[in-house]
Order: C-alpha cells, then structure tokens, then sequence
C-alpha cells in the first residue's frame, strides 16, 4: 500500500497541494502532502505513519498569520481546520476545538449572551493558531479567558493548565514547543447582555473596515507593538507607507499592514520589505521590531 493510500484511512489528503490556497496572504508553494484527518483517533494515526516513513510534518489551521515560502514542502501539512470545529457552552465555560473558527465563536458568545471575546470577531484564525500565538486586539487577548489547554504531546492528548504555557504579549510555550500541538481549549466568559456585546462587535468592525486593507490578502499586522510605542507608527516615521516589491506592499490604509497586492505576490516580496523596514528601525531608531507572523518553510538565512 503506498503511503497516500494509508494516510486516506485516516482523513482526506491532498497531493502536491499549492498551500496558496490555504493562507490568507494567497501566498506558499506546493505541498506533498495536505491532510484533514477525521479525528482524534485519526490524527494520532496520521502521525504514527509519518513518524514511520520519516516524513516531517507541521500544523496548519485557516492559514492566517503565516507567511509560507514559495519553494516546494517535501511533507505533510496537517489541517485541523473543518474536522477539529465543534464547541460548546456550559455554565460560561467555552469548550471548543483547535479548528475553530475564532470569528464564529465569538459570533456564538454573543448569541448566548456571553462577553469576553468581543476582541476576536475580526481575527480571521483558528482557536488553535490563536492559543499559539496568544492572539489579541482591543488590550485583550485569549490567555485572559483561558484556563486550560487539551496539548498534544510525548505521544499522547493532557490538560494543561495555563499557567503552564508561559503566555505573554504575543507569545506562548508553543512557539517554543513546535511539537505540542493544541487540540482543544476551555475558555472562561462572563454574563453579559447581548444587544451590548453585539453594539461593540458591530462598532469595532466599522473601525476595523475603515482602518485595515480588509481587501486585499494580508496576514494582520506585521510586527509586535514595541514597548511603548506603535509599530505602524515606527513605519511611517521611516517612509515606508505604501513601498512596494514585487508584488507586496506595505498598506497605504494601515502601515503594519503587508499586503499581497497584484495577488501573485511571491513570499520572497513581502520577506523583503519585511527585512528591510527591521533593518531601518534598527538602524535609524534603535528599535527591534518583532514580528507577529510566523515564517514556515524558510531557510534560517532566508
């Protein structure tokens, strides 16, 4: 049985699949393997397997937040988006699945007249991406509800409370961990009245649709807010409000903001201006900026 063949025991898969399709930048080249395993159970097979045939693996959720390499990847991308989306409410307790939409469940809190991820209706990722890098908006993110996460790890599915996972600004023990995966989360909201919490979904979106590039493919904010200050600030200070390479460029709406412009972008563009607006910062201000997207399939000198 060829190695396709047994992983299809296991979920669907997808053979030499752009991951283009699968980011929010519309950015990344082909992968060997692209695989929706259909449970828990499944998705420790599907490891098994690629553990057996030496095959390097990572995790991908709704593909926001990445910026994924234009060269091929020779492994498998395992997507715990649409198999991994269940959740449920009890007592105020948000229960759901690493592929979780982290849009539609903020959408549902509201409509059990639950407050507290108001922040998350406009980021466009998965709970399991989100936990990963401690997503935020609004002086908000996800460790200030969390309580605990269901990690995949050393072979086998805990509970892992979250004072264990070492969360701060933007970060969190997986970015350390590549290994751990989330699988699910339990998440603590309070009562609140739904007509309000919807009044501050809807306020925040018109706010969001007039300040960001919603129309054009991007992956959020580029950098880290550096202690004290905006990065989108720093950006403008050094002139590079709508520079442009290739196919990227930096918004002219928002300028922590890299957008695929023409829409065949290569990853190698906005890699560029990336790189170069750190180096000014560095240089001409003395700040380190940071970045909040995660780099998939380079080269370190890349």
């Amino acid at each position: 049985m060829d190695l396709t063949n047994k992983l299809e025991k296991h979920g669907r898969v997808l053979v030499n699949e752009p991951l283009k399709k699968h980011t929010t930048y519309k950015i990344g080249g082909p992968a060997d393997y692209y695989i929706y395993p259909s449970s828990l159970e499944d998705f420790q097979a599907v490891l098994s397997i690629l553990k057996q045939e030496g095959i390097d693996w990572f995790v991908l959720g709704k593909g926001s937040n990445v910026l994924v390499s234009d060269r091929p990847w020779h492994g498998a991308v395992i997507c715990l988006d649409k198999p991994f989306s269940n959740f449920e409410f009890q007592d105020g307790v948000l229960h759901a699945q690493a592929g979780c939409s982290l849009i539609a469940l903020a959408v549902a809190a509201q409509k059990n007249g639950l407050s507290g991820l108001e922040f998350a209706a406009g980021i466009p990722g998965s709970l399991g991406g989100g936990l990963y890098m401690n997503a935020g908006a609004y002086r908000s993110d996800l460790s200030n509800l969390l309580i605990d996460v269901q990690v995949w790890r050393d072979g086998k599915a805990e509970w892992v409370p979250k004072e264990e996972l070492d969360y701060q600004y933007r970060h969190s023990a997986f970015q350390k961990h590549k290994d751990w995966i989330v699988l699910s989360a339990r998440l603590q909201l309070q009562p609140g009245d739904p007509q309000e919490i919807q009044e501050l979904m809807d306020s925040r979106k018109q706010r969001r649709e007039s300040s960001q590039p919603l129309d054009k493919p991007c992956a959020g904010s580029v950098f880290r807010n550096p202690a004290n200050a905006n990065a989108w600030k720093i950006i403008d200070d050094l002139g590079f409000r709508g520079k442009v390479r290739g196919g990227a460029a930096v918004s002219g709406k928002h300028s922590n903001f890299i957008v695929n412009e023409t829409g065949d972008a290569k990853a190698s563009d906005v890699s560029s201006l990336i790189k170069e607006i750190q180096k000014e910062a560095k240089e001409k201000m003395g700040v380190e900026l940071i970045t909040e997207v995660e780099r998939i399939n380079w080269d370190e000198e890349a």
